[in-house]
């Protein structure tokens, strides 16, 4: 009624279910490499004992919450 119709954004399910299986791969990736660096930087330098992975990601989401302003959550669409 009041203006144009929106438009709707059909997605096909086979690019749910790749999206479903890329985005923890390639997060736990990133927390691997985060953790690496740590183990590799930090004993050495500061004289700090490794982390696992799990300490690795919550060091990550600490700093997303701290720094980025929860930016790490967001998924910016620009449209022309």
């Amino acid at each position: 009624m009041f203006g144009a119709p929106k438009e709707t954004i059909v997605v096909q399910p086979l690019l749910l279910v790749l999206i479903a299986l890329l985005v923890p791969i390639v997060f736990g990736i990133f927390i691997a490499l985060f953790q690496w660096l740590w183990n590799t930087t930090m004993p050495q330098v500061f004289d700090m004992k490794a982390i696992t992975f799990w300490q690795a990601f919550r060091l990550l989401l600490l700093a997303a919450i701290l720094f980025g302003g929860g930016a790490i959550f967001r998924i910016n669409l620009i449209t022309f």
